[in-house]
């Protein structure tokens, strides 16, 4: 008779858990789709300016990073990104990976005075 009780709460504890798996994971991919992750890489301590244009909810923000230094990451919650990326450092290699949801972004420049224009949606 255990067997018999042992069994039908497994059972119940693996389909409540199957319920609540796909309304996480969903939330979860929600949130990634707004989710923008810039990581800047290049030579290590390699100087650089960044101004990006950040869209959320309609509205547009600008953030400015007037001397950066690699390596470095950023943050943003938002439905599109624009950037402009200068590298300040003479003989310095820059990249710049930006994430959102399942689009990527990969850019790069070497030399002081290299810019990139980037952006993801």
């Amino acid at each position: 008779m255990k067997r018999l009780l042992t069994l039908p709460s497994a059972a119940l504890l693996a389909i409540g858990l199957t319920f609540h798996l796909p309304l996480m994971a969903q939330s979860q991919q929600e949130h990634s789709m707004s989710q923008i992750h810039i990581t800047m890489g290049g030579s290590d301590g390699a100087v650089f300016s960044a101004h990006w244009r950040v869209t959320h909810n309609g509205e547009t923000t600008e953030y400015r990073e007037e001397q950066g230094r690699v390596p470095a990451e950023f943050s943003y919650e938002g439905s599109a990104l624009e950037g402009t990326i200068t590298l300040l450092s003479e003989g310095e290699r820059l990249t710049v990976d930006i994430l959102k949801g399942t689009n990527r972004s990969h850019s790069s420049t070497q030399g002081k005075g290299g810019t990139l224009i980037v952006s993801i949606r």
